[in-house]
């Protein structure tokens, strides 16, 4: 199972990011451009010593990250606030691919017309969302729990 991330925003997220794949044996994936250098502080700060459990794939683009022979294998599910499958019904496969888009703005329409699937993390009505790290947190940790340890 991999984690993929749209153009992410914050690189303290991604470090934390980092973490999450780290403890839950996921591979991640990066789809460029970034708000930020690759090489930011904050991306060493949050992943701490977990940076050297994984090497995240660099994508320059959606493009390039689609013709990618990583993008050709498993499903493409979409975490989305615009999901009609619920997280608790969805069943995961152990190739799946789990995306996540920008903190600020989601995933371009194109980007959510790829995915095979979209999901959606159950909250409260009157809250908007979660971290994006914490979504990818609990998606793999359900996926885990469906599939047993990586």
């Amino acid at each position: 199972m991999r984690i993929v991330f749209f153009q992410p925003d914050i690189p303290q997220n991604l470090g934390a990011a980092m973490r999450v794949a780290a403890c839950f044996g996921a591979g991640m994936d990066i789809i460029e451009p970034c708000a930020f250098p690759l090489t930011a502080k904050g991306i060493r700060k949050a992943a701490m010593d977990y940076q050297a459990a994984i090497s995240p794939l660099r994508h320059a683009s959606w493009g390039h990250y689609t013709s990618s022979a990583d993008a050709a294998i498993g499903r493409l599910v979409l975490f989305t606030t615009k999901a009609a499958d619920n997280l608790w019904d969805f069943s995961f496969r152990p190739d799946d691919r789990l995306l996540f888009g920008r903190e600020s703005a989601g995933v371009p329409d194109e980007v959510h017309h790829s995915a095979d699937a979209r999901v959606v993390i159950p909250i409260r009505p009157e809250t908007r969302s979660l971290n994006v790290v914490v979504s990818a947190g609990i998606a793999l940790a359900e996926a885990q729990r469906q599939l047993g340890p990586a």
